[in-house]
């Protein structure tokens, strides 16, 4: 590393860097284990002290990494023993709740639900959602404009910053936390940061917009007989139930089969003999309207044909064990390994025809080749497994190149919702022009001359 480890100490602190063991011991994202290789892992306390490091690494060229919740999956988190890692860990604090304006300010090292809980305290909700809510930070949403199981009722990550504090390569701190809905005064300049992976700068304080409260929640997996009356039930639920559809999870049979009836992890609510699997989430605030509205809509459906089975949760326990089986990624690695993975988004009236010809694709190529198909369908997104047998280099590229490439003549994109990191840069220019590119690629010397920050992160690097 170019940086002293004492210039680093006498900003945070002798027990704030890690060095040797104390590095490798730390994984760099979940699903590979993999062990940190960075030179050093620096854990300022505040804004203040990521700026100082920021300042101290400027000017001997030290590049840096930002490391949040470590769970994504683009290994956008990975560290060269010559580069130091800046982790966000102890900037946690939520800062203030502004009940009557409806927002929420927070360090970026701030784990998602702690804010899903903290604005719950307050009559509120914060309503981001996924999977990883106990380990993902804050910072991380925005550095990737998350997604999660509510974008079609409230948006990405995007829609719900207000304002944000970030660090500059060179150590100048730019905070525009705005706390208003409306402010058209110059550039929103939050929106360079939201979704550019730490290229662009470090993101160590937020402003969230909360929303009011859904106390009521109902909940049913269906089954659908085709993909026609999927995408039926999608504008009829979406009719039947307005502003209240809070959630549309596809799971293709190949996906419900393998976790239920194939590995046995979870009791199928339903046959595993149907296509298409679907958990629907209405949310309100009147619990008696909110239930007869949505046993109305799925009753209609089922007339109309669009779904051949449904059940309705009774419980908490019940929701529960319904969105056990669409989240179950655990289960996915195990039955799948080696295997995979792979967010794309695409047109949804596309996806069925992708989807088997990528299946026809991969099974020519490699005849016990396995497909596994799950996502955020009302969102155009859907996360896909594979698993060849093999995970080799040279495999990946051959499996990617089947995913990938057909997205291009569709309209497509590589990455719905996890980003590009280091996995996905090769294949950037295939949803984004070069006039795109060249663009990301002006911002990003303008922000950052020296290519500090996340370095070969989302652009291969030019300078």
């Amino acid at each position: 590393m170019q940086i002293t480890l004492e210039a680093l100490r006498a900003i945070v602190g002798p027990p704030n860097v890690l060095t040797g063991d104390d590095v490798r011991s730390r994984r760099v994202d979940w699903m590979t284990g993999a062990p940190c290789q960075a030179g050093a892992i620096v854990r300022p306390a505040d804004t203040d002290q990521v700026a100082a490091v920021m300042q101290a690494c400027y000017a001997v060229q030290q590049p840096v990494v930002t490391h949040g919740g470590l769970t994504g999956l683009v290994h956008g988190a990975e560290a060269s023993p010559d580069e130091l890692v800046i982790s966000l860990e102890r900037l946690t604090a939520i800062e203030e709740i502004d009940q009557v304006g409806g927002t929420l300010t927070v360090q970026a090292g701030a784990p998602l639900q702690r804010v899903q809980e903290a604005a719950k305290e307050v009559g509120l909700q914060f309503p981001l959602d996924l999977g990883a809510r106990g380990s993902c930070t804050i910072g991380g949403n925005i550095a990737t404009n998350a997604g999660g199981v509510r974008v079609i009722r409230y948006g990405m990550m995007r829609q719900q910053v207000l304002g944000l504090e970030a660090v500059m390569a060179d150590g100048r701190v730019v905070s525009s936390m705005n706390r208003m809905l409306k402010n058209n005064a110059g550039f929103d300049l939050k929106q360079l940061f939201i979704g550019s992976e730490g290229t662009l700068g470090i993101v160590t304080r937020a402003v969230l917009r909360l929303q009011p409260p859904t106390p009521s929640e109902q909940t049913a997996m269906v089954a659908c007989p085709s993909f026609e009356a999927l995408t039926g039930l999608l504008s009829h639920m979406g009719k039947a139930l307005g502003g209240s559809l809070g959630a549309f999870e596809v799971m293709w049979q190949n996906h419900y089969r393998l976790l239920t009836e194939t590995l046995g992890r979870h009791i199928p609510p339903m046959a595993t003999e149907h296509p298409f699997y679907v958990i629907i989430d209405s949310l309100g605030s009147d619990a008696e309207r909110n239930a007869t509205q949505f046993s109305e809509a799925l009753e209609s459906a089922l007339e109309s044909e669009l779904i051949v089975d449904a059940v309705i949760a009774q419980s908490t326990t019940q929701r529960d064990g319904l969105w056990a089986i669409r989240e179950d990624i655990e289960g996915l690695i195990k039955g799948l390994a080696p295997l995979f993975t792979f967010d794309v988004s695409l047109p949804i009236a596309d996806m069925q025809r992708y989807t088997d010809a990528l299946e026809a694709h991969l099974t020519q190529r490699w005849p016990e080749a396995r497909l596994v198909v799950f996502g955020h369908l009302g969102d155009g997104n859907l996360h896909i497994s594979v698993s060849v047998g093999s995970a080799d280099v040279e495999v990946r590229r051959d499996v990617e190149a089947m995913v990938y490439q057909p997205l291009a003549a569709l309209g497509g994109s590589v990455s719905a919702e996890h980003g590009i990191g280091l996995e996905k840069r090769p294949w950037l220019s295939t949803c984004r022009s070069s006039a795109e590119i060249e663009l990301m690629r002006t911002l990003k010397l303008a922000l950052d001359p020296l290519n500090l920050l996340n370095r070969s992160k989302v652009l291969q690097e030019t300078f």
